[in-house]
């Protein structure tokens, strides 16, 4: 689309994408990082690149680790403030995901200067510092380029107990699996930008975007949690993989158990999702099974559970003991409880590592 007629008042107008689903695919990722040589980390770094997990953490000393992560992306919203709100909740998301507290954190901008008045930059930017301040971080600086899509994000600092990191590689058998917020961001959003979305849409796709992912804190600190991260770009089902795989591990999701956005599914028969969503499907399609779903409802569960999820939420594996413990720590944090979407078994030749969705009637 050419410059002049854009709407310099919409962010999204000026983006290729948006949010999470403008990650690189998991498959295209995989192929990327295998050119990179391998060194040898120092014993202080706990976790780097080897799971793909959410931040790196080093320790420093016996009762203290630095969380750090790096997180930014393209508009998911057109208002300038929420999407500066967006994207600072998301990037510290990944600090909470590792059983951290978040605590610096760094502003990562791009802009098209000469096409984005500054009135709208600077809502951008209030938008991520407001979820700074809410989280408790000093928000101390930041680097800013000019660039042909807008772009915002933070470079994140917390601290953490070495005992209590949470990574997404500690899963084990009869683990259950608990989900801290609905899917279907990436379809509102999509049905943002083809003017599909009423306000109340909107305004429910705000909420749960917004909300910080705080109870990970508390998670870190219960023995009973095994493995953590949070849902974003590649779908709940690509980031259950990344659970599932180092620990061989084959995970069962009951789809009357996910819980989804109001109006999501809906879209979604009409249609409506991202191409993020296409992407993912075709990077891991081959460890998901739906064989169990009705035929004329696996495209739309495919859709689903590939969606990009913007700030989702956090995604835990516990012991059935700690449910209770688990549930309270999302009450605590949230207002409500997380949902218990399904478990975690030994992966075995005849039931190889992926996951499968159980028939099931959404409720």
């Amino acid at each position: 689309m050419n410059t002049e007629t854009r709407d310099p008042n919409r962010l999204t107008a000026w983006a290729h994408g948006g949010g999470c689903g403008c990650k690189i695919a998991p498959l295209m990722l995989q192929r990327l990082l295998a050119q990179v040589p391998p060194h040898l980390a120092p014993p202080e770094l706990l976790v780097g690149t080897a799971t793909s997990d959410d931040a790196a953490v080093y320790r420093v000393r016996d009762d203290l680790a630095l969380v750090a992560t790096a997180d930014f992306f393209t508009p998911v919203v057109d208002d300038g403030h929420d999407f500066g709100l967006i994207a600072a909740t998301n990037a510290l998301s990944d600090v909470y995901a590792m059983g951290g507290q978040p605590l610096l954190a760094l502003a990562l901008v791009g802009m098209p200067i000469h096409h984005l008045p500054e009135s709208v930059i600077g809502r951008v930017l209030e938008g991520g510092a407001a979820a700074c301040r809410a989280a408790g971080v000093v928000l101390a600086g930041g680097h800013s380029i000019d660039t042909v899509e807008p772009i915002y994000g933070l470079a994140a600092i917390g601290t953490v107990h070495p005992d209590h990191v949470k990574t997404n590689a500690g899963a084990r058998p009869g683990d259950v699996l608990v989900l801290g917020k609905p899917l279907g961001v990436g379809v509102l959003s999509a049905a943002l930008k083809q003017g599909q979305l009423d306000a109340d849409g909107y305004a429910q796709m705000l909420r749960w975007a917004t909300l910080l992912n705080r109870a990970g804190t508390a998670l870190g600190q219960l023995p009973g949690v095994h493995a953590m991260t949070d849902v974003t770009g590649f779908g709940l089902a690509g980031h259950l993989l990344e659970m599932c795989r180092p620990a061989g591990l084959l995970a069962t999701v009951d789809t009357a158990a996910l819980p989804l956005l109001e109006g999501s599914r809906a879209l979604v028969q009409q249609g409506v999702w991202t191409g993020a969503s296409t992407r993912n499907w075709a990077s891991y399609h081959h460890e998901v099974d739906l064989s169990a779903l009705p035929p004329d409802a696996r495209a739309e569960w495919q859709a689903l559970i590939t969606d990009p999820q913007t700030s989702g939420g956090l995604l835990v594996a516990c012991a059935p003991h700690a449910l209770e413990s688990v549930q309270a720590a999302f009450v605590a944090a949230q207002g409500q409880p997380g949902w218990v979407i399904g478990t975690l078994s030994s992966a075995s030749a005849c039931s190889p590592v992926r996951v499968v969705l159980r028939n099931g009637v959404h409720r």
